[in-house]
């Protein structure tokens, strides 16, 4: 994915490309969160589009960067993005990572190798893949699917949507 880059470090937003829908481009209300270091740099940000008109978070799509905590997972954990879901929802029920299996996916002129990830709660689907700058992307949505067309939507969101102040 040669359009995604790192940017220049600041202190007030992630140092890297934030992959995700666009809000002006898709419904519903979106919520955006950083996961901050102690030295200030950023160890991701994730992305909550509420598509159900008030009902609650529908799908979290978040950026990980090589080396950030959140990315290391235990056995049968479920990914950073997959708990941040269910706490949106209230839901406290365990949830478990059962199996997952790569799928060959086109974005742009791109071909993207995407783990489908299938846990013991039915009613969550997840998708993730990794980006040529070392960012992990994972889409986790409530009771919808995650369609090819869904990688279609998918672009870098301006800077200045993480900019502190």
């Amino acid at each position: 994915m040669s359009f995604l880059r790192r940017r220049s470090a600041t202190p007030s937003g992630p140092d890297f490309d934030v992959l995700a829908m666009d809000p002006g481009d898709w419904p519903g209300d979106l919520g955006a969160g950083l996961l901050p270091a102690p030295d200030g740099s950023c160890q991701g940000v994730f992305l909550r589009y509420d598509l159900f008109g008030g009902r609650g978070t529908a799908m979290i799509i978040g950026n990980l960067p090589e080396g950030s905590p959140a990315r290391d997972l235990g056995e049968g954990q479920v990914p950073f993005e997959v708990a941040q879901l269910l706490a949106a929802l209230g839901n406290d029920e365990p949830v478990e990572l059962l199996e997952s299996e790569d799928v060959p996916v086109m974005h742009e002129d791109n071909l993207l190798i995407v783990r489908r990830l299938k846990f013991s709660e039915g009613r969550i689907a997840c998708t993730q893949f990794d980006r040529s700058d070392g960012v992990l992307v994972t889409i986790a949505a409530w009771d919808r699917p995650i369609t090819d067309d869904l990688y279609q939507l998918l672009k870098p969101l301006p800077a200045e949507m993480f900019q502190a102040g």
